[in-house]
Formats: structure tokens, C-alpha cells, sequence
């Protein structure tokens, strides 16, 4: 099994690996599902920072992929967020080259629905590129994209976490004016989707730096296998000039869906059919869809440490359920069966109580248990049964009196100092009583003679000795 973390993410198996940490695919053991959970390699101040951020990144968007919950151990943190199991568009293209331009018109539609949600909580990404827009499972049917890792996003007007005249991303996704040591905006997230929109029709990443000189003459001609309406959008986010490009994502997004109507669907319908698969694979071993495969815990009729009455009675644990016969089976929550669980236990059923006999003792809140009362015997047999108070000089040899957990008890017998000795089972033989004898002497209260005289001799010196001593002094 995996590493428990924090006591509710159980890390199954790594699915990625990025700057910052390692993505995991973790089982949440509290809302009983798999999960991404990314654990950070390093701890320092900075780091913490970023992920401070991240994790505090809330945006509830069907094509974002925010982080959902996080949780700390020890020296290590992590966050979790949903489970993406169609790879990125970064292996998409890996295994189909360029997409068909509808295909890529779809993508791109959801890429910037998702980025105008990221922009109205006044976030700027500053890392868009194919690898950090993940896909899900969805086979050949319409595509599901989610933007994700904003582990270097920033609200604007949040301080800087990085030093002056260093820029944040990745090379060849910068805009111009990053490289210029402006700061990113708005404006800087929208260069980078026309950057990964002609690296989805193209097949190929884009050269960022020749794209920027193609631009001094004006917008330049259609690449290589992009449409021209396309082209006239992409061109348009990939301006050189802030100011020439589209002033917002929904801008983009309703200038893209004019372009799709102007291309020829039948010319990508012969396209090759583009499926999005499974990348993660099959779980590993000792874990199954719902989750770890351990055994089920023991139900209360077969718990570990079921003791029969006896062997509980000679441990001082539990008692009888039986008219005394000590033959109950006892669970290991401390509770005594019923018959049809001591059958289903192992333990013989235990024998009816008689009309009219007193119940079975239960247990104290410590554990105890009250000792029985003696058997009904004759009046006649209980008055010759009786001991005097005073035993005789050697008393007869006699059986010694059965304790509360000995092995008569366990039978149903049990002996008290109040009752002399109980009657024994049919057969047994009764230990004779003691002769009685006459009441011994009383004795006079008081010291003895030898000393009370010299006490009172003490007494009368000592009354002498003060009536001379009030003499002299008068």
C-alpha cells in the first residue's frame, strides 16, 4: 500500500513530474475517490509562497483546473485537484501531429472560455503553453479541455515574488513585452494561447523570436496549413503591440467562433479521426476502482478476540449468558451474544433457566461481578448447616471453599462468608459442622493489676509532690 499522508491521501502512483513537485495519483480516503495530488519537492520560504498562492486559487470553471484542498505533514505539503486522465495537448500532438482545424478550433474555444474565468478574478496565469492544459478521457467524441498549474499566477497587486529584471515562464511562450521586463498582464496570457493555437495546426512549436520579426512589415502571410480566417485571429493575439491585440479573452473567443463558420468542414472531414485515450494507465497492484484493496474489517458476530464465557470467566472478564453456565460467547466489543451467535460462534448453546430462577449476574461499570446467592436449602438442613462463632481447638480437615471465579463458579456454584457453604450439586457429600462449645469466660474491662498499682502509685507521688510545692511557696 501507499504512503498515507496527513491521514487522508494514500499516494498510489506518480502521473508527472514539474518544478515545483511531483503529481501523484492519491486516493482520498474522506470522499472515497482517486485524486491529483501534487507534493512539493522543497520547502523553502519561496516555495511555500507560490504554493500559498496556488492553493488559495479558487476558480469554479468547467475548463479550469484549480487546485481543491490541501494538506500539510510534517515537512511536506500538498494540494489536491481533480483527476485528468487524457493527458495534455502537448501529448496530443506528440501522437497526432497537426490537428484538423475544427478540431483546433474546439480546443482553442474552451482554452479561452476557461482563460476569460482566470481573468475575472483578476489572475494572470504567465505559464500557458500545451503542456499545462491537460484533456480528459474523452475518446473520439468532442473534446474536454482544463487550463491548469497556476503555480506562478498572480493576482494584480499582489507583491512580486521574484527579483527584478527576471522573467517568469517558459522560454519560447513569452511575450514580447516580457522580454522587455515589462510586467505581464492580460494582454501577455493571450500572446501565449495564439502561440499554442499555431502550435495545434501546425504540428510544430512555434519560433516566438522569427514570429517577431515577420511583424515588422505587418501582419505576415498564413503559415503552412492554416486556414486564412484562422490565421486572421491568431495573427491578431500574436501582435507584437499589446494595444494591436484583442483587448480580452471573450473578444478572442467570439472572433474565433466568426472564423469557424468561413472554414470548409468537408475538407477536414476525411481528416484522421483524433481520439483522446487514457495516459495514466491501469492502477497498480493492491488498489482497485473503490478504492485500497484491503480486507473488510470483522463484523461484531466474528471480531478478532472472541472468548468463550469460560475462558473469559477464568480471566475475570466476562460471565455467562445461561442460568450461570458461563457458556456465552463474548465479542470483542465487550457485549454478549445472543444463542444464535454462540451457535454461529463455535460455543455450545447455553441450557434454558429454570421457571422462577434468579437472573444471570451483569457485570459492574469496573468489570466485576456480584457473587450469587446460595441455593433455597431446608430450614432444618440450613440451622445444622450453621458454624458457631467460636472453632474448635483442631477442627476437622475440610474442603476448601470454592472463590467467585474458580472453577465452581464457572459451574454455577459460588461461596459467601454470609451463607456458610452453599448446597453442592446432587450427590455431593457436606462437610460436617463444627461442635459448638460453651462462651468462653468475660473479662473484667480495664488494665490488669500489675499495671494499674503502679500507675496509681505514680499518680499519688506525683499529687504529694504538688501539695508541698503550693506549701513552700506560701
Amino acid at each position: 500500500m501507499g504512503e498515507i499522508f496527513a491521514g487522508r491521501y494514500e499516494l498510489v502512483d506518480p502521473i508527472g513530474r514539474g518544478g515545483a513537485g511531483t503529481v501523484w495519483r492519491a486516493w482520498d480516503h474522506r470522499r472515497r475517490r482517486y485524486v491529483a495530488a501534487k507534493v512539493l519537492q522543497q520547502s523553502d520560504a519561496h516555495t511555500l509562497l507560490r504554493f500559498v498562492r496556488e492553493q488559495s486559487l479558487r476558480i469554479d470553471h468547467p475548463h479550469v483546473l484549480a487546485p481543491a484542498s490541501w494538506a500539510a505533514d510534517d515537512e511536506q505539503v500538498l494540494f489536491t485537484m481533480e483527476l485528468v486522465r487524457g493527458g495534455s495537448l502537448a501529448h496530443l500532438v506528440g501522437d497526432y501531429g497537426a490537428l484538423p482545424p475544427t478540431f483546433g478550433c474546439t480546443l482553442l474555444d474552451q482554452l479561452l472560455s476557461g482563460l476569460a474565468a482566470v481573468h475575472a478574478e483578476d489572475v494572470v496565469h504567465r505559464d500557458i503553453k500545451p503542456a499545462n492544459i491537460l484533456l480528459d478521457c474523452t475518446g473520439t467524441g468532442r473534446p474536454h479541455l482544463r487550463l491548469s498549474d497556476f503555480g506562478i499566477s498572480m493576482r494584480k497587486g499582489e507583491p512580486r515574488l521574484t527579483e527584478t529584471n527576471y522573467v517568469v515562464g517558459t522560454p519560447g511562450y513569452f511575450a514580447p513585452e516580457q522580454m522587455l521586463e515589462a510586467e505581464a498582464d492580460f494582454a501577455s496570457d493571450l500572446y501565449a494561447v495564439g502561440l499554442v493555437g499555431l502550435h495545434l495546426l501546425t504540428g510544430r512549436k512555434p519560433d516566438a523570436q522569427a514570429l517577431f520579426g515577420e511583424y515588422e512589415h505587418g501582419l505576415p502571410a498564413a503559415p503552412e496549413g492554416v486556414a486564412e480566417p484562422l490565421w486572421q485571429v491568431l495573427g491578431q493575439l500574436l501582435q507584437p503591440d499589446p494595444a494591436v491585440r484583442f483587448r480580452t479573452a471573450t473578444g478572442a473567443r467570439k472572433a474565433l467562433a466568426a472564423a469557424a463558420e468561413l472554414l470548409d468542414r468537408d475538407a477536414t472531414v476525411e481528416q484522421e479521426a483524433v481520439e483522446v485515450f487514457d495516459h495514466i494507465g491501469q492502477l497498480p497492484g493492491g488498489f482497485g476502482p473503490d478504492g485500497p484493496l484491503r480486507p473488510a474489517p470483522p463484523g461484531p458476530d466474528t471480531a478478532a478476540g472472541a472468548a468463550t464465557g469460560t475462558d473469559a470467566g477464568a480471566a475475570g472478564a466476562a460471565t455467562g449468558t445461561g442460568g450461570g453456565t458461563g457458556s456465552g460467547t463474548v465479542a470483542g466489543s465487550g457485549t454478549a451474544g445472543t444463542a444464535a451467535e454462540e451457535t454461529a460462534a463455535g460455543a455450545a448453546p447455553a441450557a434454558a433457566p429454570a421457571p422462577g430462577a434468579a437472573p444471570a449476574p451483569r457485570p459492574s461499570d469496573t468489570g466485576s461481578f456480584p457473587l450469587q446467592p446460595p441455593a433455597a436449602v431446608p430450614a432444618a438442613a440450613a440451622t445444622a448447616a450453621q458454624p458457631v462463632p467460636q472453632q474448635p481447638a483442631t477442627p476437622p480437615a475440610a474442603p476448601p471453599r470454592p472463590g467467585p471465579y474458580s472453577a465452581a463458579a464457572d459451574q454455577g456454584t459460588c461461596a459467601s462468608p454470609a451463607y456458610g457453604y452453599p448446597a453442592g450439586p446432587p450427590g455431593a457429600v457436606r462437610p460436617a459442622a463444627p461442635p459448638a462449645h460453651g462462651p468462653a469466660p468475660a473479662r473484667r474491662p480495664g488494665p490488669p493489676l500489675k499495671v494499674a498499682v503502679p500507675m496509681l502509685l505514680v499518680a499519688l507521688l506525683c499529687l504529694a509532690t504538688g501539695v508541698w510545692a503550693l506549701s513552700a511557696a506560701a
